[in-house]
């Protein structure tokens, strides 16, 4: 029988994490609601060629959409619903164009749920592949009478979130490649430049300075024992996924990234960009303000600030409002927090949300393009100083056999 990981909140609003054995997604849904469980995602395991010292493989086929995929199917559905078409006839429309074969199957599983009178929100959380916040901003859709209305919202928000994303990764290409060069050229050097030296001290018979005999043996390990280095990498990416999987260390490291210089700093900024906007727009939809917290918790992948918003939520059931709670909190900028503050007093929490989240997704790439102006640089210095440092110990050691030849 399939094995599915699932993520799912109880009762009490705590997310669970856990696998379960069903004949489908389907029926790991209604067990987990047969167990008074809301569930977030269901995923089906399957085995990858390398599987994690916890069982999870490290690499597997994925099944839920790529986010081009959700982007273009919500901006397509929108256009259609907004030209005044039936959902069932927009459905049969875009599984005909739907050039994605696992996202036609999904649409196929969608109309069959919605053709049995089921919901759109609920069609689409039974296939367990799409987030909570995008059922609930369809839910209230729904709800509202305005399904095309927040669609729209809905592909907006996923262009904005796509941007921002890609901002950040395009903005990383370089220092990647630029670090692959560098371990590519003290490779060859070590491994087909070096050995050609290695032979003519060896006829010299003299002791060799020590940084030659460092690089030397740097050579030969890299020669012999490159096998080890990889096994050592492959345990590393386990190890790491071992500790980012569990809840109490993956809070530790997420700590210890906001703690990092210029690093901690971006991650806050991203993570406050996302906050807003999905608040923003979850607001505008008609979602309550405890239940959208609840909602925007779970799109935050920095757990000290996911459980920092768990606290603010806390307060919030209290009355005291958002912009107090997230103030004592500290993690989140200031800026932020006081134009949510002005937001709360003029009654327009929803518009400077949205603000908020266009003010820090520019502060995210100014921030980006700051770090790549030290990186670059770093990077550049510090393969030259290697690189240099490999050539001098060979020339040093030419050098004292040419003194000992005269």
């Amino acid at each position: 029988m399939p094995r599915y990981r699932y993520e799912a909140v109880d009762a009490a609003g705590e997310t669970l994490r856990d696998e379960l054995e069903a004949a489908s997604p389907e029926a790991a849904i209604e067990r987990l609601r047969d167990q008074a469980l809301l569930p977030l995602s269901v995923t089906e395991v399957k085995g990858g060629w390398l599987r994690s010292s916890l069982g999870r493989p490290l690499f597997s086929q994925r099944r839920s959409l790529s986010r081009k995929s959700l982007s273009l199917m919500t901006q397509q559905l929108a256009s259609l619903l907004n030209a005044g078409m039936p959902l069932d006839r927009a459905l049969t429309i875009l599984i005909g164009v739907a050039e994605d074969e696992r996202a036609k199957i999904l649409l196929e599983r969608v109309q069959e749920k919605v053709r049995g009178g089921s919901s759109l929100a609920d069609a689409l959380e039974a296939q367990g592949s799409f987030s909570r916040f995008y059922l609930n901003m369809i839910r209230a859709g729904e709800a509202g009478g305005a399904l095309e209305v927040v669609l729209k919202r809905l592909t907006e928000f996923l262009e904005r979130s796509q941007a921002l994303r890609e901002t950040v990764t395009s903005a990383l290409i370089y220092p990647i490649i630029l670090l692959t060069v560098s371990a590519l050229s003290v490779i060859i050097l070590l491994t087909f430049v070096v050995p050609q030296f290695q032979r003519l001290f060896a006829d010299a018979g003299k002791a060799l300075p020590l940084a030659t005999q460092i690089v030397i043996a740097a050579g030969d390990g890299v020669r012999h024992y490159w096998w080890l280095g990889a096994i050592l990498i492959l345990l590393l990416v386990a190890v790491m996924r071992q500790q980012l999987g569990q809840p109490t260390s993956r809070a530790r490291w997420d700590r210890w990234f906001l703690g990092l210089p210029l690093f901690g700093d971006l991650i806050a900024k991203v993570e406050t960009a996302r906050l807003a906007r999905t608040l923003g727009t979850l607001l505008g939809n008609g979602v309550s303000l405890l239940n959208a917290l609840t909602i925007v918790r779970e799109t935050l992948s920095n757990q000290v600030l996911a459980g920092v918003l768990g606290e603010v939520a806390e307060h919030v059931k209290t009355g005291r409002g958002l912009a107090e709670p997230l103030l004592e909190a500290g993690h989140f900028p200031r800026l932020a927090v006081q134009m949510i503050r002005v937001g709360e007093e003029t009654g327009q929490l929803q518009e400077m949300l949205l603000q908020i989240a266009d003010t820090y997704d520019g502060e995210v790439q100014t921030a980006v393009k700051r770090l790549l102006t030290l990186l670059e640089p770093a990077l550049i210095l510090g393969l030259g100083v290697i690189i240099a440092g490999i050539i001098m110990s060979i020339l040093v050691a030419i050098l004292s056999l040419n003194e000992l030849a005269f």
